[in-house]
């Protein structure tokens, strides 16, 4: 398959329909900025996780 003159596989197509089919374009923007926005909410959450994971350690001296 061709799309804009990049090859991608019927997969990949089938895919992002399922994500994307039902949507239009405003709808599917906005999915994508809050996908990004998700993924880097979910790595400070993780961060901060461990942040505290090693401040408990270092706590109960466990170093």
């Amino acid at each position: 398959m061709y799309a804009a003159g990049t090859e991608f596989s019927g997969a990949t197509f089938y895919k992002w329909k399922a994500k994307y089919g039902g949507l239009e374009v405003l709808e599917a923007r906005r999915l994508k900025v809050l996908d990004a926005e998700n993924a880097r909410l979910k790595k400070l959450l993780a961060e901060a996780m461990l942040d505290n994971a090693m401040l408990k350690d270092v706590a109960a001296k466990k170093w």
